[in-house]
């Protein structure tokens, strides 16, 4: 299909303008906006976008978010801060999202903070099909502790065995590693996560079994955002391969040769026209 007609620009004081250039009276709309990178502005013309096609009479506004930025966010573990997940959501109802469609919440909880029906992707299957075409007869998949639900996906689907890493975040550019259950001597690894940000998670856990006797390490998520030191320590770091998928987009300086991104543009194309028709979601995960 092609895309709907827009205009975004902004005006001399940085205010952002938004214009719909077409009749969208009674349609289902799909707004479909990446938050990362400047999740401030994406966030800002999204807001705007759904404002804009409501005050135009669409019948439904289903927003797309790929990757819902803020979504670490999810929970008050220090004293006077805001649980922006939730603040993101409710702001973009009220904007006039009738729907959320996105994939691979940080975690499980997040969904809860929408109002209005949300459906929730999975990068799994993705991932997982990439990975089944190669040889996998020694290895062990790695997950954090806090990833107790994902690992049962990936290691199910894979049918890999399972070892878990305990770690500490300090800060977003420190991680301690406290314990690691699971044998990965002379096994070949392949850790998950739902993202790869700074790279210093990453990078301490590479740094942890690397001293155990694994073979190969491989390292796989869902959304690359690879920002800041990131690419320059997967370089310097003996991991194999990093694969992400473009929920959120890679430019060509960051596809570096250690890095493999997947489309999952044929997964979110088949969740739209199933939410446009009234099918069932949960099905193309079954």
């Amino acid at each position: 299909m092609p895309l709907g007609e827009v205009e975004i620009s902004k005006f001399s004081n940085e205010c952002v303008f938004v214009k719909i250039c077409e009749s969208v009276r009674e349609s289902d709309v799909f707004v479909i906006q990446s938050l990362y990178p400047e999740p401030s502005e994406n966030l800002m013309e999204l807001m705007l976008l759904c404002d804009a096609l409501r005050s135009a009479s669409a019948r439904r506004i289903t927003a797309v978010i790929p990757h819902y930025s803020y979504a670490r966010s999810d929970k008050k573990d220090q004293p006077r801060i805001s649980i922006a997940a939730r603040l993101i959501a409710d702001v973009l109802v009220t904007a006039g999202a009738n729907r959320f469609l996105t994939m691979t919440l940080h975690s499980e909880q997040v969904r809860g903070f929408f109002s209005v029906p949300t459906d929730h992707l999975l990068g799994a299957p993705v991932v997982c099909d990439y990975l089944s075409k190669l040889d996998l007869s020694n290895t062990v998949a790695l997950f954090d502790m806090g990833q107790d639900k994902r690992c049962g996906n990936y290691a199910e689907s894979l049918s890999l065995p399972i070892a878990v890493i305990d770690k500490e975040r300090i800060s977003d550019t420190e991680v301690k590693i406290k314990t690691m259950i699971g044998d990965v001597e002379g096994k070949d690894i392949i850790i998950f996560d739902d993202e790869i940000s700074r790279g210093t998670s990453l990078v301490a856990t590479i740094d942890e079994i690397k001293n155990r006797g694994v073979k190969t390490i491989r390292a796989a998520c869902t959304h690359g955002l690879f920002c800041g030191p990131a690419i320059g320590l997967i370089k310097k770091s003996p991991v194999a391969e990093v694969i992400a998928t473009n929920t959120v987009d890679v430019p060509p300086e960051k596809r570096i040769d250690k890095i493999t991104v997947l489309s999952v543009a044929p997964v979110f194309a088949e969740a739209i026209k199933r939410i446009h028709l009234g099918v069932s979601i949960s099905t193309m995960f079954t």
